[in-house]
């Protein structure tokens, strides 16, 4: 079906004011622009839709406000990354061996007395300090201390850990993961 000379001459007619309502919904040129741009091939694609005699520019601006909106939940759901920075931080190391290592953990804190126990988890999980550590035990500064000390060096003896390279990530791992790192 042919449009309308009469169409042609609405649809021009009407772009100033949907470039000034597509500029108050988006707050910036360029996307009120693209916004009416978009509008006007819809509405040319959809003429047969339009009824003759009815408010046409009411019709274009609710193209424009339908358009508006279908872009900005369409924007929540992406993410702008054209350097591909993003990308490249979203590489993780596998979780399975950090779950493993973890399981060891817990086994090797369960082994400990309970008093090591106690100081270790206060100190290196609770974050509280030596001193407030202490206040809690009821014990001297000194006392949690030694215990945290202890339990830290038999820790090491139950997971046979002898240095860094012991624990986290395997040297082939960080080797990938580094690569994919800007």
């Amino acid at each position: 079906m042919a449009v309308s000379p009469d169409f042609k001459n609405d649809l021009l007619g009407a772009i100033p004011s949907l470039r000034a309502f597509a500029v108050s919904l988006s707050q910036n040129a360029d996307r009120a622009d693209d916004l009416v741009q978009e509008t006007l091939v819809k509405a040319w694609d959809k003429h047969s839709s339009f009824q003759p005699g009815t408010n046409m520019k009411a019709w274009l601006f609710t193209i424009l406000r339908n358009e508006f909106y279908s872009q900005m939940r369409k924007r929540g759901r992406e993410v702008q990354d054209s350097d591909g920075i993003m990308t490249g931080r979203l590489a993780v190391h596998p979780s399975q061996h950090g779950l493993l290592d973890l399981d060891d953990f817990r086994a090797a804190l369960a082994r400990l007395p309970e008093d090591q126990r106690e100081a270790i988890i206060l100190i290196g999980a609770s974050g509280f300090s030596y001193e407030e550590a202490a206040e809690i035990c009821d014990c001297a500064v000194g006392t949690i201390k030694s215990r945290v000390s202890r339990a830290r060096t038999r820790l090491q003896e139950i997971l046979n850990i002898s240095g860094e390279a012991d624990y986290g990530p395997d040297a082939i791992s960080a080797q990938v993961m580094g690569s994919n790192v800007a």
